[in-house]
């Protein structure tokens, strides 16, 4: 089998629109988790999301912006990246092996909700002619492809919160397996917006707003976690077969060197330990590593209380006694939980924190719980760790669990 290289990264998130500045803002131990302001919000018992600074005049036209959703906008602007910082410059024959595998839990949901609002309260008789290919959710990779060109894979994977990981995973076995030489591979999301606020309100998984500091909401592991905070943007990597990429001189990031995913089979969701157990022992399997090689585990850590009890046993589960030697963190608690693309974005970091012999921190981690006792890296990131190999968890709701392992070359 093949082996394949990242060779290039991308991000828009609530922390910064490259990957360098997330990277900083979190080992900083900063929050993208802000309150929002539009006329819905009054209608919302919480007010709080990790939103984008964007200005999408800076990157697109008036009429593609009228064409293109923001969470295709999202989706172009972290490929962009990732295709510059790769180098790439591909010929008719090569485009033909190369594709595009994309994360999203519920596409163009702001033009959704725009069309809702246009029939349901402003009573329009029509529509626009866009709306379709607005929300779609395959429209974010669509819009990729044909950027580049891409004429293999294109492919788009909505598993909920897992969605950009099995996105990336499935790509990286198109190269293992020969299907394709190049894939530009990752997450979108963008949620923010008055159905999406409503729904998830009703839930009930929520942070609940801090009086003292709004951006210290969300607080994954701590006893006094209350629910996450929604949060939107995108990340995307390149992935390459790895001897075209050392034969070229690609700068490359890590390998990607395991891949699980697993199915709870349980409740649409209730997570389980043996569902994400599993998934981390097919990665683990692939990976054809030891236990004691793993130097840092990215969680899903959400900040509800189900999720974060389940994820702590489910790493006690695989590692025994070696979990409790393991940094464990959640960038969430910063960058918000940007549902679709959230695997994505955790992903970059996990390569970031290799590159940079760095492990960010689990902001607001005030009060131990005696049910999630790990070495959680509460609030101050540690720099000069000997990070080489990294497991990055993604569980979703529907219980479709991913996790990929990456290491450095």
């Amino acid at each position: 089998m093949r082996r394949v290289a990242v060779t290039g990264i991308g991000v828009v998130s609530a922390l910064g629109n490259t990957p360098a500045k997330l990277f900083e803002n979190l080992m900083r131990g900063i929050s993208g988790v802000r309150k929002i302001t539009p006329d819905y919000s009054m209608q919302l018992s919480g007010r709080l999301a990790a939103t984008v600074d964007f200005d999408p005049s800076a990157h697109f036209t008036k009429k593609q912006i009228k064409a293109i959703d923001r969470v295709s906008q999202f989706a172009l602007v972290a490929s962009s990246q990732a295709w510059a910082d790769a180098g790439l410059v591909l010929d008719d024959e090569e485009k033909v092996q190369s594709g595009v595998s994309l994360g999203t839990g519920m596409g163009g949901a702001r033009s959704l909700d725009e069309v809702c609002l246009d029939l349901y309260k402003n009573e329009a008789s029509r529509v626009s002619p866009l709306s379709i290919i607005k929300i779609m959710a395959n429209a974010p990779a669509s819009h990729i492809s044909i950027q580049y060109g891409l004429s293999g894979p294109c492919l788009t994977y909505s598993t909920a919160c897992s969605s950009s990981s099995i996105a990336v995973g499935e790509a990286f076995r198109q190269i293992k397996a020969g299907y394709a030489d190049i894939m530009i591979a990752g997450g979108t999301e963008s949620l923010i917006t008055h159905v999406s606020f409503k729904c998830w309100e009703s839930l009930g998984v929520l942070a609940l707003e801090d009086a003292e500091d709004p951006s210290s909401s969300c607080r994954p592991f701590s006893k006094d976690r209350t629910g996450f905070v929604l949060g939107e943007g995108a990340a995307v990597v390149v992935l390459e077969e790895m001897e075209r990429a050392k034969k070229r001189g690609a700068k490359i990031y890590g390998e990607l060197i395991g891949y699980g995913s697993t199915a709870d089979a349980h409740h649409i969701t209730g997570p389980t330990v043996s569902g994400q157990a599993h998934a981390m022992n097919q990665a683990i399997e692939e990976a054809k590593i030891t236990l004691e090689q793993v130097d840092y585990i990215n969680a899903h850590g959400t900040a509800t209380v189900a999720n974060d009890n389940v994820e702590t046993q489910a790493i006690k589960t695989v590692f025994g006694d070696r979990a409790l030697r393991i940094p464990v963190s959640s960038t969430k608690s910063m960058h918000g939980h940007l549902m679709g693309a959230a695997g994505a974005v955790e992903l970059v970091v996990s390569l970031l924190a290799i590159k940079n012999k760095a492990v960010p921190p689990t902001a607001n981690l005030r009060v131990p719980d005696p049910e999630c006792d790990l070495d959680y890296v509460p609030n101050v990131g540690r720099a000069g760790v000997n990070v080489r190999t990294v497991m990055s968890n993604s569980f979703a709701f529907g219980g479709t669990n991913a996790v990929i392992v990456v290491r450095e070359v």
